[in-house]
């Protein structure tokens, strides 16, 4: 793997801090009825993300997820100006305002979604896996869903196939304790979703999903077998989110307690108490980290807010031409 050095450090920091902070504008964005429909909003599962990018080859490897999906197309390399002009909505969003919240999308940076069926995007990352070693492309899928999804039976049947066939997947459950608003332990008779890989001889293991190292550990390891051809793999992040399923949620389900002591091994300041102890940045370069952030995040929301509403016209030029039909491209 990598070595994990001063820089990832810094770079863990800001990305994780941006990540948070871009999440928090959008929760106040929907409070004033800016960001429409539903929001589902990534807060302390960071490191999830930011342990994987790490291992990753980012020219060829490529992600898919549900739809707790703004922060991943960032990561990869997409503007984040042009993901929340999406998220209101905007023409100049990354699918030109006519995907929202749940269906962010870059296939230029290898993110392909954005799911809003749960667990849809569990047989489709298997399918691009399937294309990769069609083609010989040398790149790796990272299949990411919910503990609730993994109750789906289309996972049985991609994880069937994904064997059988050695495809170039890594499937990760982001279990964050509670899917929609019910814990693991009301949903099933195991607790340890990682174990659902064994009926397949799958290599298979649960992971700290709020530590970037061993997140970054797991995955090096799960993505060198993939590219080796060797097959898949499938982990567990155990991990936490902080706020509601969605910004609808009421989260009676937990107590405001159980919330503040998950809080105390946070992912961004995990990762801060290394660079302090290690003196990797003083604390005034750290400030100058953070009013970068901040910039930026309301960089993205001055962009968003003022680009315009996609025109009338453009639900008839991003649809095919029945007569035909599948070879009218796109106008767009």
């Amino acid at each position: 793997m990598k070595e994990v050095t001063k820089e990832v450090y810094l770079k863990w920091y800001e990305d994780m801090l941006l990540w948070r902070k871009f999440e928090d504008k959008l929760a106040a964005l929907y409070i004033q009825q800016k960001v429409r429909g539903f929001l589902h909003l990534y807060n302390g599962q960071e490191a999830v993300l930011a342990g994987a990018l790490h291992a990753m080859d980012l020219t060829k490897d490529k992600m898919i997820t549900a739809y707790r999906n703004h922060v991943q197309p960032i990561g990869m390399g997409v503007d984040p100006r042009n993901v929340m002009a999406e998220l209101l909505g905007k023409a100049t969003g990354t699918s030109k305002g006519m995907g929202g919240s749940m269906h962010i999308f870059s296939k230029e940076h290898g993110f392909y979604g954005g799911h809003g069926i749960v667990g849809a995007q569990i047989p489709v990352g298997a399918g691009i896996a399937f294309a990769d070693k069609y083609f010989n492309t040398g790149g790796v899928t990272m299949t990411y869903f919910g503990d609730g999804a993994a109750r789906q039976g289309s996972l049985h049947e991609a994880f069937n196939m994904a064997m059988l066939w050695k495809l170039p997947v890594v499937f990760i459950v982001e279990n964050n304790g509670y899917a929609m608003g019910t814990s693991v332990e009301r949903t099933a008779n195991h607790t340890d979703i990682w174990k659902l890989g064994l009926g397949y001889e799958m290599p298979c293991g649960p992971v700290d999903g709020m530590n970037p190292v061993k997140v970054a550990e797991a995955m090096h390891e799960a993505i060198e077998r993939a590219r080796r051809g060797d097959g898949p793999t499938f982990l567990e992040m155990k991990t936490y989110r902080y706020r509601g399923h969605s910004m609808s949620d009421a989260q009676l389900y937990r107590s405001k307690e159980e919330v503040e002591e998950y809080k105390k091994i946070d992912p961004i300041t995990q990762v801060l108490d290394v660079i302090m102890d290690q003196k990797y940045a003083t604390a005034e370069e750290i400030e100058v980290i953070d009013q970068r952030v901040k910039d930026l995040v309301e960089e993205c929301a001055k962009f968003a807010e003022e680009s315009p509403y996609p025109d009338l016209q453009q639900l008839y030029d991003v649809v095919y031409a029945q007569e035909d039909y599948p070879f009218t491209p796109h106008k767009l």
